[in-house]
């Protein structure tokens, strides 16, 4: 039987006995009513009559003459109207002729007899009517005490079904749910082995079947799954383990979750003491697992692009290594976001291109010093050819000599510029002369010189300063150097008819200044605007050409003298819509 045909009958056995109940109490009480009004109106209305004859009786004996005759009259008539019970009628007739006796009686002896004859038949009647009041009355109890036992017994039915329903019908109907709630969490822990045992064929069977079958197929997927996952880790993993790259995967938690075999030996630590453990903890011992971390952890416009990083072993010489940062995003379908899910440092080997770049470093820093002597003395005989000491130039040979006199400063200001590389990338400082400079002073230093090469793009240089700028600490020549670098790449890459703007304001906490150069060129993209301030970045030109003129050094040189004066060089731009490239300097101490 069905679950719904289960509730059903049910119900209706609950609705059948309520209504066989409620109809037999109606009866029951219907009948009672009946007994007690039948007993009021006949045998106790007739005892009521004959108390009423009785005392008329009375009162004729005493007053033969008075009012008590009708009074037994009206009493008798009502009681002859009122005749119930076997034997009555009889009593009122032989009543009727005593009553008709006293009338006729012409001595008061035949009216005494009269009035006794109707004493004792009045008793009489009086005592019939009580005799069968008393046998209804007990006829009723007994038929009350009958309805009452068959009330008890139907609400003992009533009862033991209500109960056998209360226990049967809900225990039916939760039992399969609760069975396949029990299923349910199983199969939500990974357990599709917990199947339901199909006990019935109503509606649960047919539920537990149908799970039954859904587990089933699910147990399949997952095991293709499963051997799909693990092929593919697998893959991954033979993939990772054979990188000449180090590899390391932290998890959100920055716990270590993947370490290939040139990681442990760069980390020094084997793979089963890194896999599962916190980085943080790991870090306290090893420097350069602290190194990575502190990598990983600093804000992404605080990360330096692609640092390379020393690494000592015992017994090898010292590598050295390129760090790129990877963050894992993946997308959320519960919170309908993308969520960060882990970080992947590699660590890629660069010691072959360190050391060629070492021997290009000192190549430039030999060749510039083999190039400045005969750059110099090439530059003092031209002094001597302008001066006319040797004789007197024509105005084709003056203008010739100083076009060979600019290129050759120019020369001796690129291998002043190499020199300065090769120091930096030895590690030496650039030495400086900071002192109290008006910036003013400043951008007329760095001006003056490109003035001429403004021309030929008909260019317009817009300076505009502050009366009130505070004076600067800096190195002026190098720092007009910068600024002067800053115009010149202006000039570059601006369009025809355009403007070059120059302004100097405080900055918000009046402890530096800062200087900025805006042009109207293309712009420059986002992921290049870290990259143009490494050696011998170049972007193209305005026209989309590759780049002409330059050495690749300016903007790197440039921060490498902005920065040990405490200042920031750095550069906001928007593609399409020009660049402003801004250099600090702090404010220079009033005098004690």
């Amino acid at each position: 039987m069905s679950i719904k045909a289960k509730i059903t009958v049910g119900l209706l056995a609950m609705l059948v006995l309520l209504v066989g109940l409620g109809a037999y109490a109606y009866a029951t009480v219907q009948r009672q009513e009946q007994r007690a009004h039948r007993i009021l109106q006949a045998n106790f209305y007739s005892v009521a009559l004959g108390q009423q004859m009785l005392q008329a009786l009375d009162e004729l004996a005493a007053t033969p003459a008075g009012p008590a005759l009708p009074r037994l009259r009206r009493a008798l008539t009502r009681e002859a109207g009122n005749v119930t019970e076997p034997g009555e009628q009889q009593l009122v007739d032989g009543m009727m002729q005593a009553v008709a006796r006293y009338e006729a009686a012409a001595v008061p002896a035949g009216q005494a007899a009269a009035v006794a004859e109707l004493r004792q038949l009045t008793h009489r009647m009086v005592g019939l009517n009580m005799r069968a009041l008393t046998r209804r009355n007990t006829q009723s109890n007994a038929a009350a005490t009958q309805a009452r036992y068959l009330l008890l017994a139907w609400l003992s039915v009533g009862t033991l079904v209500a109960l056998g329903l209360v226990l049967s019908v809900p225990e039916a109907a939760v039992s399969g749910l609760r069975r396949l709630s029990a299923s349910i969490s199983h199969a939500a822990g990974g357990d599709f082995a917990a199947s339901i045992p199909v006990e019935s064929r109503d509606e649960f069977g047919r539920v537990a079947q149908a799970f039954n079958a859904l587990l089933a197929h699910l147990n399949e997927l997952r095991s293709a799954n499963l051997a799909e996952l693990l092929t593919e880790r697998n893959r991954v993993l033979s993939i990772v383990q054979t990188l000449d790259e180090a590899l390391l995967l932290l998890d959100a938690d920055r716990r270590i979750i993947v370490a290939n075999p040139l990681a442990c030996t760069l980390l020094g630590l084997p793979e089963k003491q890194l896999l599962g453990q916190p980085a943080a903890a790991l870090a306290a011992d090893n420097p350069l697992l602290a190194q990575l971390l502190h990598y990983a952890q600093l804000p992404a416009a605080q990360r330096p692009v692609e640092p390379v990083i020393p690494v000592a072993r015992a017994g090898q010489l010292e590598t050295y290594y390129r760090l790129a940062l990877h963050e894992a995003v993946l997308y959320n379908a519960a919170t309908d976001r993308m969520e960060f899910v882990g970080s992947i440092l590699v660590l890629h080997d660069v010691s072959a291109f360190k050391r060629q770049d070492q021997l290009k470093t000192d190549f430039l820093a030999t060749a510039t010093h083999e190039l400045k002597t005969p750059l110099s003395s090439i530059n003092f005989q031209l002094k001597l050819l302008q001066d006319g000491r040797i004789g007197p130039l024509n105005e084709e040979q003056q203008r010739i000599v100083a076009t060979l006199r600019g290129e050759n400063d120019r020369l001796r200001g690129l291998a002043t510029t190499l020199l300065d590389v090769s120091r930096l990338e030895a590690g030496a400082a650039v030495p400086l002369q900071p002192r109290a400079v008006a910036v003013a002073a400043l951008v007329e230093t760095a001006a003056e010189p490109i003035r001429l090469q403004l021309a030929p793009k008909n260019l317009a240089l817009d300076v505009q300063l502050p009366p009130a700028l505070p004076l600067v600490r800096a190195d002026l020549e190098k720092t007009a150097w910068v600024l002067l670098n800053l115009l010149s790449n202006a000039i570059r890459y601006s369009p025809a008819e355009g403007r070059i703007r120059v302004r100097a304001a405080a900055t918000p906490d009046g402890q530096s200044v800062r200087v900025l150069v805006q042009d109207d060129g293309p712009g420059i993209a986002p992921e290049q605007q870290q990259r143009i301030f490494e050696r011998y970045v170049q972007l193209p030109a305005a026209d989309g050409q590759p780049a002409r003129g330059g050495s690749g050094l300016g903007l790197s040189i440039s921060r490498a003298f902005i920065e040990p004066q405490g200042g920031e060089l750095g550069v906001e731009s928007t593609p399409g819509a020009g660049s402003t490239f801004y250099f600090t300097l702090p404010v220079a101490a009033p005098p004690a």
